[in-house]
């Protein structure tokens, strides 16, 4: 609620879309606690893979739970109030969701990349690191750019 309500004053006053504000702020807001514990998960294992089923995992259960419990209660609570179907209309999250697709598969087409080359999804050497790193900040930043369009 706090966050929600910072991100609007925020986006207000940077004269920022909401749904700009959403796939930013408030996205980065709730993420930047699993890229913590997904740092901490890939130092203190021999592999990788804890950290990955961390991300995916945790974006599965912000996604799935996250929108889906609410909505399940609103469209229940809509049919016992009113006794009509709870419709939100679609706008631009086809969209953005499209592009989101397409992103995340990049990303995993980068660590499966990463497996066969290098042996491993996370560190190696020096510039192979630090270029997937870039691709995938740059991957991030097309995100967050064509669906701000």
């Amino acid at each position: 609620m706090i966050i929600g309500e910072i991100a609007t004053v925020l986006g207000c006053v940077l004269n920022i879309e909401d749904t700009v504000t959403a796939i930013t702020f408030v996205a980065l807001g709730t993420s930047l606690p699993d890229t913590f514990a997904s740092m901490s998960a890939a130092k203190n294992s021999e592999y990788a893979d804890s950290a990955i089923g961390n991300v995916t995992g945790s974006n599965s259960v912000n996604v799935f739970l996250g929108l889906g419990l609410p909505w399940a209660i609103a469209a229940t609570y809509w049919e016992v109030k009113y006794g009509e179907d709870y419709k939100v209309p679609a706008g631009d999250l086809v969209f953005s969701v499209f592009i989101f697709l397409v992103v995340a598969v990049l990303c995993f087409l980068i660590l499966i990349a990463r497996r066969i080359v290098i042996g491993g999804e996370l560190g190696g050497p020096f510039l192979s690191k630090y270029i997937s790193a870039s691709v995938c900040v740059f991957l991030w930043i097309i995100y967050i750019t064509f669906s701000s369009l």
